[in-house]
């Protein structure tokens, strides 16, 4: 790929052909990831070390961390920031390649249904994320795990496990959460930009 390709490609990443598919990009890729990145270390970034359990052994407590978190938030939601990038990545790789510039994707029909697509695909992909993130991780992290270590230790079937700084973590499912549905509204808020450019309520840019 040239560097002309790669330069459009960057381009139109960073600066998408709507308002608010640049606030989005704003967003999301300084706002969310910055929260993630920084402050999801800070919050996530030692708990297998700290979660202990009834009796505190090293292989009890090893296994009951993985039994609470069969994948941790970190790496949930850098998986979905990425896959959610996946639909407007392809849509710019695309752009790049037909040399087809940003202020012409909401002139031509096909751009435009093409363009919103892959904006209706990060919508998908974000609501499905949402309903994983509740299955693994609820809304709120307790205090307490009840740990079924049936499969490790004969001798007993529960036991307690003290999940630390519970109280942060459940701070943050909820911003995560709150960041998720901002992310909804403004995909949505872009495709309803675009009828209006295309209808002529809007002027283009």
């Amino acid at each position: 790929m040239s560097p002309n390709y790669i330069r459009s490609f960057s381009e139109g990443c960073l600066r998408p052909p709507t308002v608010i598919g640049q606030f989005h990009t704003l967003f999301f890729g300084s706002i969310r990831m910055f929260f993630l990145g920084v402050l999801g270390f800070a919050v996530y970034g030692n708990e297998a070390l700290h979660f202990s359990c009834d009796p505190d052994k090293r292989e009890v407590n090893l296994f009951c961390y993985n039994q609470f978190r069969p994948i941790t938030p970190q790496v949930f939601w850098a998986l979905q920031l990425v896959i959610v990038l996946v639909p407007g990545a392809f849509f710019h790789l695309y752009a790049a390649c037909k040399s087809i510039k940003q202020e012409d994707i909401l002139q031509k029909s096909s751009y435009t249904g093409f363009y919103i697509f892959s904006v209706f695909l990060r919508i998908v992909l974000e609501v499905v994320a949402f309903w994983l993130q509740i299955q693994l991780f609820g809304f709120k992290v307790n205090a307490i795990y009840m740990c079924d270590v049936g499969a490790l230790e004969k001798k007993f079937n529960i036991t307690r496990c003290m999940v630390p700084e519970h109280f942060e973590k459940t701070i943050f499912l909820i911003a995560m959460y709150t960041f998720t549905v901002i992310t909804v509204i403004l995909c949505v808020a872009e495709i309803f930009e675009i009828s209006c450019r295309r209808l002529g309520f809007l002027k283009t840019q």
